[in-house]
């Protein structure tokens, strides 16, 4: 393997961020450490620019988590780019917790990092690494395909349990609040610190992420279709997928089209 290997460390806690790049010198001396950084929206802003071999990505982290960075990170990756980076989380998490990762192969550690356990998880990268080999015509089946499938498995197992469903959004304006029912949203979009609530006639702004409101979304009728957008299934009316593996949708009553990432490109499948 002739090329640089390279890895980047996402971990808020110094000193455990300082451990690892300690053990990782110490048992993989090939391997440069391209960064460290202490936040999720670090990580991926230097893993796009850096485009290293790994990604060491922490759990839970400021900002974004470790499975939200990896979801960003493989919707946003050049097309143009080198090969996707093989991802490794470290995590506090129990067992029970980690049989969503064992179920999907995807390399993890638990903290704190036991320098045997690091060396395993050294051995089945190189291994991964020596069995690179490009997508074929027939199967398309590229590592970034292979880590987007493990990353939808995982982001759908580490989903918050379900709560009491929304019929009606109140978005204030002031001392004014307008009741919206959800069964006119065509799109929710994350919007900084707020989600911009579209219907066809208007657009509200409600103070809430995300990761808080799909919970009460009825995940039939509304499709996550990329980490800041999901939208009514029923209101779009073409679906175009672009050279890149991205889908382009039109809405029934908006004039604009939304992106779906490559990671939600799966939902849209001719019958």
């Amino acid at each position: 393997m002739t090329a640089e290997l390279t890895a980047l460390i996402a971990e808020d806690e110094p000193l455990l961020a300082a451990g690892l790049k300690a053990e990782l010198a110490r048992l993989w001396p090939e391997l440069a450490i391209a960064a460290i950084v202490g936040d999720g929206a670090s990580a991926v802003t230097q893993a796009l620019a850096l485009q290293p071999t790994l990604c060491f990505f922490d759990i839970r982290m400021p900002g974004l988590t470790g499975l939200e960075a990896a979801q960003a990170l493989a919707e946003d990756w050049p097309d143009d780019a080198a090969p996707f980076p093989l991802l490794v989380f470290v995590t506090a998490y129990d067992q029970y917790a980690l049989q969503a990762f064992d179920a999907q192969a995807v390399d993890y550690l638990v903290k704190p990092v036991e320098p045997a356990r690091l060396a395993a998880c050294i051995e089945r990268l190189k291994k991964r690494l020596g069995d690179r080999a490009p997508a074929t015509a027939d199967t398309g089946d590229s590592p970034l395909d292979r880590t987007l499938e493990q990353l939808r498995a995982l982001l759908g197992a580490s989903a918050a349990p379900a709560a009491p469903r929304l019929d009606v959004i109140q978005a204030s304006v002031g001392n004014l609040v307008h009741m919206v029912p959800v069964d006119e949203v065509l799109y929710f979009e994350a919007a900084d610190k707020y989600i911009r609530v579209i219907t066809a006639e208007r657009e509200h702004l409600i103070r809430l992420s995300l990761r808080e409101l799909m919970p009460q979304l009825d995940t039939q009728k509304f499709w996550q279709v990329h980490r800041s957008l999901v939208v009514r299934a029923s209101a779009i009316t073409t679906a175009l997928r672009d050279d890149s593996g991205k889908v382009v949708l039109t809405l029934r009553g908006r004039p604009e089209k939304l992106t779906a990432s490559r990671l939600y490109a799966h939902l849209f499948k001719g019958m």
